[in-house]
């Protein structure tokens, strides 16, 4: 099987073409082989695996399914939505301008920028970030009035281990947690220094949390002004990663609704820096992403 390794600013999934060949979707063991492929010591390595297929959604130019390197389904990833696009341009040849791409959220509109005959950057249209605590999968035992989780004291409903008290107060951990869904569940914490935060024990604690019944992706921000933030993740089914396009775009949401971001800025994670913008005008709410996406190296898997 032939694939394509792809990257996202160090957001890095497995790339494999069911558009031409349909087989390849219909196999039955593709949790398995996610996991499998996205083996950093027995495999290829990376977040996951991304598959380009043909579209079910009228208007649609190219469809991606996506599965985390733990084999669950994920509905989107904003990194990996960019390289899809890419693939699609570079070597499938479909030149849409702008391109539409079907995925868990729905068809996203894809504008792209090329170099050399190949698509280098692209900004995507996210679409409305989704508020209520229902829809984005939270279930809290006693419901905010208004239905959303802005700066909701995080304590009480995740209990957090004693012994976290001394990394917390370091990192300058504030304790109001903010949820968001880009067509995927994020929880955005604030804090000081992202950098001091045990996101290897912060992490799968709060992801697992029985008000999560599906998981959820947590991240820490600093906002270190206005227009411009800090941020690392931890991604339900992958871990820590060096990106999270959509994580990016619920962080900056979460910032504008706490009085901490302008709707406008961008977003430095480890793998590099997103661009974001939550569009608020003449009665539309939609949120644009940009961002670089990168070829790494090709192969073909032995199955």
């Amino acid at each position: 099987m032939r694939f394509v390794k792809m990257h996202g600013i160090g957001n890095d999934y497995v790339y494999v073409d069911a558009y031409t060949d349909a087989a390849v979707e219909r196999r039955r063991d593709l949790p398995a082989l996610a996991r499998a492929m996205s083996d950093r010591h027995r495999g290829i390595g990376a977040d996951g695996l991304i598959l380009l297929c043909r579209p079910t959604a009228s208007g649609a130019d190219v469809r991606m399914r996506m599965f985390n390197a733990d084999g669950s389904e994920s509905e989107m990833c904003g990194n990996g939505v960019r390289c899809v696009a890419k693939f699609a341009h570079d070597r499938l040849g479909i030149r849409k301008l702008p391109m539409r791409v079907q995925t868990g959220r729905g068809v996203l509109a894809i504008d792209y920028v090329v170099a050399d005959t190949r698509l280098a950057s692209a900004t995507v249209d996210m679409g409305e970030p989704i508020l209520d605590a229902g829809r984005i999968g939270v279930e809290l035992p006693r419901p905010t009035a208004d239905g959303r989780i802005v700066d909701f004291p995080l304590a009480r409903f995740v209990p957090i281990p004693a012994e976290w008290s001394g990394w917390m107060d370091e990192s300058g951990l504030l304790p109001g947690m903010t949820c968001v869904s880009m067509g995927n569940p994020h929880v955005v914490l604030f804090c000081a220094r992202p950098e001091g935060v045990a996101l290897d024990l912060l992490g799968p604690h709060i992801e697992t949390q029985p008000i999560f019944p599906n998981r959820i992706n947590v991240h820490v921000v600093a906002a270190v002004e206005p227009a411009r933030a800090v941020m690392r993740t931890w991604e339900r089914g992958a871990g820590m990663t060096l990106a999270c396009g959509t994580g990016a775009c619920a962080a900056v949401v979460a910032g504008v609704l706490t009085g901490r971001l302008a709707p406008e800025a961008t977003v430095r994670l480890p793998g590099g820096e997103l661009a974001v913008k939550w569009d608020r005008g003449a009665g539309a709410s939609r949120v644009l992403m940009t961002g670089p996406a990168a070829e790494v190296f090709t192969g073909d898997w032995p199955d």
